[in-house]
């Protein structure tokens, strides 16, 4: 079991269809497993630079996101290192900066946690409305699940609910 803090932020604009994808992840993932204590789930979204206390309080940072990629819509992502600039985590905010600019900033600022993005193709990002397109909305199970299976590679264990019928 890994101990370091975990930090699970789900960024994105609900206001703009899939690109509150990452919001609606962390919800789910929230309400659907249990973590171990030292993970964290956060909505994020889109305060950029204003998370970034708790970005420097935390070893590994998991940002939940849509990814604009070479792919058709729907496809999931592991981004780590440079391809961070992939994520539109952070773009759009206030401050107008990216992932990998915010943990440039941490790190002058004296820590900057290991990072990865998963993140979903959007299949609609521009227009103005509130909740998920239906593609998006009906893969976002599976997409958790996909989440939940590589934080388990990487020590960080999360329980299934009992679900009530």
């Amino acid at each position: 079991m890994n101990h370091e803090k975990v930090l699970i932020l789900g960024v994105g604009n609900i206001l703009l269809t899939d690109e509150g994808f990452g919001v609606r992840a962390v919800e789910y993932l929230e309400e659907h497993f249990t973590w171990p204590a030292q993970v964290r789930l956060m909505d994020g979204g889109t305060q950029g630079l204003m998370l970034m206390p708790e970005i420097l309080d935390c070893g590994l940072l998991v940002v939940l996101d849509v990814v604009l990629g070479p792919e058709r819509p729907g496809t999931v992502y592991l981004l780590e290192g440079e391809d961070l600039r992939k994520s539109l985590s952070f773009r759009d905010s206030m401050h107008q900066t990216d992932l990998l600019d915010t943990l440039i900033t941490c790190e002058l600022a004296g820590h900057r946690p290991k990072a990865l993005v998963i993140g979903m193709q959007p299949f609609e990002y521009h227009t103005m409305q509130v909740g998920l397109s239906p593609e998006a909305q009906a893969l976002l199970p599976q997409f958790c699940r996909k989440a939940v299976e590589e934080l388990a590679r990487r020590g960080i264990a999360a329980q299934p609910k009992a679900q009530l019928s």
